[in-house]
């Protein structure tokens, strides 16, 4: 039961998810022996306001 959580900036397409979704769940089937139908890939989006590395927020860069 692989859950894959990806955080990412705002501003994707929803075809740019799938891709992403396909290609991540592709790779736990052919490399980790993982059941396709037991994946789960989930997508957090945040601005650049909740972001912050370093020490300092994205939208202070």
């Amino acid at each position: 039961m692989p859950v894959v959580q990806i955080t990412l900036l705002k501003g994707r397409s929803i075809e740019q998810k799938r891709k992403v979704a396909a290609r991540v769940t592709d790779a736990l089937v052919e490399d980790a022996g993982a059941k396709r139908e037991a994946i789960t890939v989930t997508f957090v989006e945040v601005t650049k306001e909740d972001y912050a590395s370093g020490g300092t927020l994205l939208a202070d860069r």
